[in-house]
């Protein structure tokens, strides 16, 4: 139990340093600001989750996909990114809000008492993932260096560690997280 409690406050110390010294600019050379986005769009999958709920709306949306990736395929050139990889990292980040509905149909199912009682509209929804993709992207091409680095992958999950602590993500969210950032680093 000391040695719990010591790697908690460890943690959060850890944590705190790092809020202190989060990149106030997008162009930083850091993981922290794309990760965070990341988790905000892992964390918006609950509310496109409570607005399908019930209704003949399926998780899966290939023609939505497919507009977000056309979308991201156009736009990348411009930022000086290749479409492939931007288009691959932005599958991660639809096949983890789709994770995150399915777990939540799943408990949803498994108790009714904890299913949304009310149902956001998709079309106030969408606007804030179309806002969140545009600062993904954006992202993408501020962090081209540190993702193309041979530390990224450390880097990364340190990052996707300590963002999951201060978003306080439950198991399936921390999943979600782990497979939103997956396609984050190009180096290999």
């Amino acid at each position: 139990m000391r040695l719990r409690s010591l790697l908690v406050t460890v943690t959060a110390v850890l944590a705190a340093s790092l809020v202190g010294s989060v990149p106030a600019s997008a162009s930083s050379p850091t993981l922290w600001r794309l990760t965070d986005l990341a988790a905000q769009r892992v964390a918006i999958a609950d509310q496109v989750a409570a607005a399908k709920y019930g209704t003949p709306s399926p998780i899966d949306d290939p023609a939505r996909e497919q507009q977000i990736y056309d979308s991201v395929a156009a736009r990348a050139p411009g930022l000086g990114l290749d479409p492939a990889d931007a288009v691959r990292f932005f599958r991660a980040q639809i096949e983890a809000n789709k994770l995150v509905q399915r777990g939540l149909y799943a408990r949803w199912d498994a108790h009714p008492d904890q299913a949304p009682t009310t149902r956001p509209d998709l079309g106030q929804i969408r606007p804030v993932i179309d806002g969140l993709n545009t600062n993904l992207l954006t992202e993408l091409a501020a962090t081209v260096a540190v993702r193309a680095a041979r530390s990224c992958p450390v880097r990364q999950l340190v990052t996707a560690d300590v963002v999951d602590l201060l978003h306080r993500f439950d198991a399936l969210h921390t999943r979600a997280l782990g497979e939103a950032t997956s396609a984050t680093c190009t180096a290999g």
